[in-house]
């Protein structure tokens, strides 16, 4: 096949390069500089020049907070730049794999969320998610992939274990919130899952994530004893750290149809963070971002 992938410089675009470059597979990886996502023309363009037989879109206005203060800005990217996507691979006749988030649901049950559940999204970052996966499946509805995950963190931060770890140096304690639970998903596990989707001829809405579930609390002990360090975690209300964005307090990924594929559940989650710390790769980060 031949791959595109648009958002190439992010986590997930980053560890996709990593996971495809030297494969079977002939790949075009873009960052924002050289595709923005945003304009149509340069979409089209992009697209006419690479003739690919699947994109993957990776570019995203990830700052949840932030969004909910510059919507226009978070909308052009996650909304319009995936309806972009979607008519220049209909033009050009390739499938789009779309990428999403467990943001698009509000968090309100306490049973593990499957492709079937309605979207209710709480904040503008995840209805712009949730506008951007409408426009692919109405553009595209028999050459689309959307794909959710969920707690993303890769080889290019900003992400959570990059921010504890810094934090961790600059205090005597940390106080992290201990009633939102969701499945901290590595990078590492998602790229080869994606590459099989592609490779399966697979269709439609699959969730992605790593297994298992904990608290962003419980995720931040395992961090610190993951990396050897000895800093005291306090458990702290949602309340107890008022954000912009309402997050969903309940957001595990049930990947029902990845396992209809006869595929194996993605690894544990921990076993994603185990890896992640024994790389160096966020230590090294977190030294990075605490000199500047």
């Amino acid at each position: 096949m031949r791959i595109l992938i648009t958002g190439a410089n992010g986590q997930l675009g980053s560890e996709l390069r990593r996971t495809l470059t030297g494969g079977a597979h002939e790949l075009t990886a873009l960052g924002s500089a050289e595709c923005d996502v945003r304009d149509p023309v340069v979409v089209d363009s992009v697209l006419s020049q690479v003739r690919p037989d699947a994109v993957i879109n990776c570019a995203a206005w990830t700052a949840v907070d932030a969004a909910e203060s510059h919507r226009e800005a978070t909308f052009a990217v996650n909304a319009d730049g995936p309806a972009n996507l979607a008519r220049a691979c209909r033009t050009h006749r390739a499938l789009l794999c779309q990428m999403s988030t467990d943001f698009v649901f509000d968090g309100a049950g306490h049973v593990p969320i499957d492709e079937s559940v309605d979207p209710n999204p709480l904040s503008v970052y995840g209805a712009s998610k949730l506008v951007g996966e409408n426009a692919v499946r109405d553009t595209l509805p028999y050459a689309h992939l959307i794909v959710r995950t969920s707690w993303l963190y890769g080889w290019r931060g900003p992400n959570f274990v990059v921010t504890m770890l810094r934090l961790a140096r600059e205090r005597d304690r940390l106080r992290v919130v201990a009633d939102q639970t969701g499945s901290p998903t590595w990078t590492g596990h998602v790229a080869p899952a994606l590459l099989r989707l592609l490779e399966s001829d697979a269709q439609g809405t699959f969730h992605l994530s790593d297994s298992g579930s904990t608290t962003w609390h419980g995720f931040a002990v395992a961090i610190m004893e993951e990396a050897g360090l000895e800093i005291p975690v306090d458990a702290i209300a949602t309340s107890d750290y008022p954000t912009p964005a309402r997050r969903p307090r309940y957001s595990v990924l049930d990947n029902r149809h990845w396992r209809e594929l006869g595929s194996a559940p993605l690894p544990q989650w921990r076993e994603g963070l185990q890896a992640y710390i024994a790389s160096g790769v966020p230590a090294a980060a977190a030294g990075q971002q605490a000199a500047v």
